[in-house]
């Protein structure tokens, strides 16, 4: 007979070595920009967000999952927070867009998951905010959710995600330290030709600019040609030979967060400089690429109450000039969360045997040196 506890200790391992590798990219000594990161360099560093994962990984063709971003732990569909939606490109399955596009406003938690899954989420969006406490005589919910396509390793057309799915990384989200690489929604991505993945970084801008904290959090699954803090790492690596053909296509979800106070004309922005940290490491957002970034506002004055007492509202709000620093510390997030998703995956065999490497961080690593990017104190 086999014994249980080895066999689920044995799954466990497994689990975890296709999960992540253990190092993110500050801990080699590579700094991206100049401001600050959070403590712990994560979306979750804007009090109040949480982020919760449901990850699949069965079989030999079953790899994908879904990933949560709550904005905060109360009711959201009754107390809805500013935000606003970027298409950097649009060719994707993003639902929600255009009631988010109108109204300024997000009334749900924010899913990420794979293509196919978008009505299933969005279905489990809909029970989820439905049976909350509140909510009885509700009839309409606007329920966000984005996707990047996982088919390459995943068995996307059998649509494994199901609602129990979405459900679980709703309420089993959580403050603190998040799981990054193959995890959630990033379970069966790809990022320029390596295994992609879930990613997270933050910045916190001067006290003089009023100490926000901007979190970003991305499903990368797209390509172009990879650099790495300004290092040309895809041609150090002769990935990309002058016969080059562009293997671009893809898609990638950011999701920005911050506390500073700022209205949906100041999110969307925001949203529009998170795609220059995607430019920044050598995405070209190409033709069939979905490109998307939702950005909220978390300030609590701010929060829009479902059932108001009177039709004026009173919100605190940054000016324009007060803007700049945040767009640094989003391009700046934005980056390194898209290579800390790199850094964090790991190989992955998938669907009909395709296969994906993870990036070779020991060659990396050198070039890096090469170029005199590893900070001399973590050498």
């Amino acid at each position: 007979m086999i014994n249980r506890k080895i066999l689920v200790i044995t799954s466990i391992l497994i689990f975890n070595n296709l999960v992540s590798q253990n190092k993110r990219i500050r801990d080699y000594g590579i700094e991206i920009g100049v401001l600050k990161p959070g403590r712990l360099n994560s979306i979750t560093d804007v009090k109040g967000v949480k982020v919760g994962h449901t990850t699949l990984i069965e079989g030999d063709s079953i790899r994908t999952g879904v990933t949560a971003i709550l904005p905060h732990s109360g009711n959201i569909f009754q107390l809805k927070v500013p935000a606003a939606i970027y298409l950097g490109n649009g060719f994707g399955k993003l639902a929600g867009y255009s009631q988010v596009k109108e109204l300024g406003n997000i009334e749900t938690p924010i899913i990420l998951t794979n293509t196919l899954s978008v009505p299933e989420a969005s279905n489990a969006l809909i029970t989820y905010t439905l049976q909350q406490k509140g909510n009885e005589n509700i009839h309409s919910v606007n329920s966000v959710v984005g996707e990047t396509n996982d088919g390459w390793l995943n068995d996307i057309r059998g649509r494994h995600i199901k609602e129990k799915h979405v459900l679980n990384a709703i309420n089993n989200a959580k403050s603190g330290v998040i799981k990054e690489g193959n995890v959630g929604a990033g379970t069966g991505t790809v990022c320029f030709q390596y295994k992609g993945g879930i990613g997270t970084s933050s910045r916190i801008i001067p006290e003089k600019f009023g100490s926000y904290t901007v979190g970003v959090l991305v499903q990368t699954n797209y390509g172009g040609v990879l650099q790495i803090n300004g290092v040309p790492i895809a041609k150090e690596l002769d990935n990309y030979p002058r016969n080059y053909k562009y293997d671009v296509d893809g898609s990638c979800m950011i999701v920005v967060m911050t506390d500073a106070p700022l209205s949906n004309r100041n999110l969307e922005r925001l949203a529009k400089r998170a795609m220059m940290g995607l430019a920044r490491t050598g995405g070209i957002a190409s033709n069939s690429s979905g490109d998307y970034v939702i950005a909220v506002s978390t300030a609590k004055d701010n929060f829009i109450p479902h059932y108001k007492k009177s039709p004026l509202i009173e919100t605190k709000e940054l000016e324009n000039g007060a803007m700049t620093p945040l767009f640094l510390a989003v391009i700046e997030a934005t980056e390194e969360a898209i290579i800390n998703s790199l850094f964090a995956a790991k190989t992955m065999i998938g669907r009909n045997n395709n296969k994906r490497k993870s990036i070779p961080i020991d060659e990396v690593i050198k070039i890096m040196k090469k170029y005199n990017r590893i900070h001399p104190t973590n050498e």
